[in-house]
């Protein structure tokens, strides 16, 4: 999985500059872009600013806030010119995402504040893609990007968006207050979502988006650099998960799967996350995987207490646990060293009975 994204930017910007090229001769101004107050023209300018905003962020990382600048087109310049303008911006946005490191991370505010090149890329690409519409509505005109760019959107900042496989276009209108899709109700509200990264001394806990997931349960890296003989096995089986509980609609991202990722040389040591959302009780379940590579070097405990102390800091989480085999004695010592006490053995013995252990497995858990 090696997309950083650039070529989406691209390819977005292309199919914005082949409908707005083709309506040149149209009067933008005096027209609503869909169901926008903007006119068309004030749609088309907002597009260019946007990417080359995105572009901005990125090249300088910022990481509190905006990049205090803007553009202005020359006066009298006309729709022509309006479409150079974006496709400059798009190359710009385009060349940043490409050369940025892959762990640089730059200011966003919604969800987690922040968003690293993918994120930038996508949302670059869906504003593109969601303005373009606007602007084609307003006008009259048909518009339908490729199906695989609104699926690559979907995948990397709507991960909690049941996906339509057969109406990718479809369900990105839906998600965007847009359109309607069969059996959902319609959306006056929306946000997209950035992946949720925590940090620690020595690494970063990082949210995997279900394109990242279905790469790691296929087989490969998930865009990540792993050590040597990671990602182990557990890694792929959780990223299998996370896939189906996305492509059912009941995938949260920050309660999926985390790859944690060595500060020093940012290179991937193993995994970590949740069975699922907390139950009504406030429980979650959390497990981890490290590399053969990685064990052994204090990275499981430093990452779960920092995993179980953003969970607990929640209003909705009151206790987290972990089911760990019977034999794993250093598994039971890593979440020992993370804050976690075995339950009683009455507990123990029902946990048992659920998962049809038969006295396998040894529970521990962690309470506000």
């Amino acid at each position: 999985m090696t997309d950083t994204g650039g070529e989406r930017v691209e390819e977005a910007v292309a199919s914005c500059a082949a409908l707005l090229r083709a309506a040149d001769g149209r009067d933008w101004d005096g027209v609503r872009a869909g169901g926008l107050e903007w006119s068309c023209r004030r749609t088309a300018e907002h597009i260019a600013d946007d990417l080359i905003a995105y572009a901005g962020r990125l090249a300088v990382r910022a990481t509190t806030a905006y990049v205090p600048f803007e553009i202005a087109l020359e006066e009298g310049t006309g729709n022509t010119g309006v479409v150079d303008v974006i496709e400059a911006a798009g190359r710009l946005l385009s060349a940043t995402v490409r050369t940025t490191p892959r762990e640089v991370r730059a200011f966003h505010p919604y969800p987690f504040r922040s968003a690293n090149r993918e994120g930038f890329a996508a949302m670059g690409v869906a504003e593109v893609l969601l303005h373009t519409h606007d602007i084609a509505e307003g006008l009259g005109l048909p518009y339908e990007p490729p199906a695989e760019l609104c699926t690559w959107v979907l995948t990397r900042i709507f991960p909690h968006v049941r996906p339509e496989p057969d109406a990718p276009w479809g369900t990105l209108l839906w998600a965007t207050g847009r359109g309607d899709l069969p059996g959902r109700e319609a959306l006056t509200e929306w946000r997209w979502n950035n992946n949720l990264v925590i940090g620690t001394e020595r690494l970063t806990l990082q949210g995997v988006t279900p394109a990242a997931a279905a790469d790691l349960r296929a087989g490969g890296t998930g865009g990540f650099e792993w050590i040597e003989g990671g990602p182990f096995e557990g890694t792929r089986d959780a990223a299998g998960m996370a896939v189906s509980a996305y492509e059912k609609g009941l995938h949260r991202p920050e309660w999926g799967i985390f790859v944690l990722v060595r500060r020093e040389d940012g290179r991937a040591v193993g995994a970590m996350g949740f069975h699922g959302v907390p139950d009504e009780e406030g429980r979650a379940e959390i497990g981890y995987d490290l590399a053969e590579n990685g064990r052994g070097q204090g990275y499981a405990a430093e990452a779960l207490r920092a995993l179980a102390e953003w969970a607990l800091a929640r209003d909705d989480v009151k206790l987290l646990f972990a089911a760990i085999d019977r034999d794993n004695a250093p598994s039971q010592r890593v979440v020992a060293r993370a804050g976690f006490t075995r339950v009683s053995k009455e507990l123990e013995q029902f946990g048992n009975e659920l998962a049809d252990r038969q006295g396998e497995l040894r529970l521990y858990s962690r309470e506000k």
